[in-house]
């Protein structure tokens, strides 16, 4: 089969690779469409240290079953699928009570970090395990049903948050999670969602899904402008889909005292935060991480057109022209949100 294959720091290349064997509980499946997500893009440049080559990247993918391991039940050859990026074991604490997404022997589809390397789904053929596949709608494209994990990581953010009917919520950063949040958010019934960023045609499109209300902070002090538009409160929530200092001290200052701020963003290590602002107005800071089961839900979510990926993909390309793809992900390609590569 081909492959795309990350053979050093910010070098792909497209080859002919070894097609995956199955285990017993496993499903071949045929790609037929794979995102690159921004942790891709990320780790290309090897200084994550969570895609060291040679590796197969790839994990918000969507294809056909055509081949089913011994122990699989419930599932059968041709049947279109995605599947989680996640693979948990299903047996430790943190899996029998569902928080699969912390899972002691988690891995992730596409990723070499040292203490384990699965190859991905850059590729025609990709091993999956079955209980991690989730079936797809007629209806829904594979192109769309390829971003359902990006669905996943906004609907499990805005769960944790408990945000929802009747509230005011704040998203700071409206690249392809953010975006993603402002429409979780509605479809939970939040009655005023404000986007912030510094990127015009960003804030159009948030406008677009859902947004009530954006800010430019270039061009406004974003937390008094929040504060005005909530009559001096704050927002119930807010939600930081950066990770870095300023978006975080914004996300933190404008909420209402005992509001809730859910942390999404994770390209920084380290941030500072606003401690005193935080204690003595007793927030409520959650870590959001990958997503928690949510995939049914999402699938349903976006067969009833209350989640919208269509605007945010940005090109559909051959899987051999990825190469150049991801250098013009790399470089920050002006109006470039999610690319999805075709095996």
């Amino acid at each position: 089969m081909k492959a795309l294959l990350l053979t050093d720091a910010k070098r792909l290349e497209y080859v002919d690779f070894s097609e995956p064997p199955i285990a017993a509980d496993e499903v071949l499946v045929r790609v037929a469409a794979c995102g690159v997500c921004g942790s891709d893009v990320h780790g290309y440049d090897g200084s994550t240290g969570r895609r060291i080559p040679p590796i197969v990247m790839g994990h918000e993918a969507a294809g056909v079953i055509t081949q089913i391991g011994a122990a699989v039940e419930g599932l059968a050859i041709g049947e279109r699928v995605t599947f989680d990026s996640t693979i948990y074991c299903g047996k430790c604490d943190y899996c029998r009570v569902g928080k699969i997404n912390l899972c002691d022997n988690r891995q992730v589809m596409g990723v070499s970090c040292g203490d384990y390397r699965r190859h991905g789904a850059f590729a025609e053929y990709v091993a999956v395990p079955s209980h991690i596949v989730y079936r797809l709608p007629d209806t829904l494209p594979m192109e769309h049903a390829a971003m359902i994990e990006a669905v996943s990581v906004a609907v499990h953010a805005v769960r944790r948050s408990g945000a929802g009917r009747g509230d005011t919520a704040v998203v700071v950063g409206a690249g392809m999670i953010g975006l993603l949040v402002i429409q979780a958010l509605r479809a939970y019934g939040a009655e005023r969602v404000i986007a912030v960023d510094v990127d015009d045609d960003r804030l159009r499109v948030a406008h677009q899904l859902g947004a009530s209300d954006t800010v430019h902070p270039d061009r406004q002090d974003p937390i008094a402008h929040i504060r005005e538009l909530t009559g001096g409160r704050g927002a119930a929530a807010s939600f930081e889909v950066v990770g870095a200092t300023a978006p975080l001290r914004t996300a933190v200052e404008c909420v209402a005292k005992g509001g809730s701020v859910t942390l999404v963003g994770n390209v920084s290590p380290r941030v500072e935060a606003p401690l005193q602002s935080i204690v003595t107005r007793e927030l409520t800071l959650y870590g959001s991480c990958a997503s928690q089961g949510e995939y049914p839900e999402c699938i349903e979510l976006m067969a009833a057109g209350k989640i919208d990926v269509a605007p945010l993909l940005s090109a559909r390309a051959p899987l051999a022209e990825g190469p150049r793809w991801f250098e013009r992900l790399y470089a920050r390609e002006a109006g470039l949100m999610k690319v999805v590569l075709e095996p």
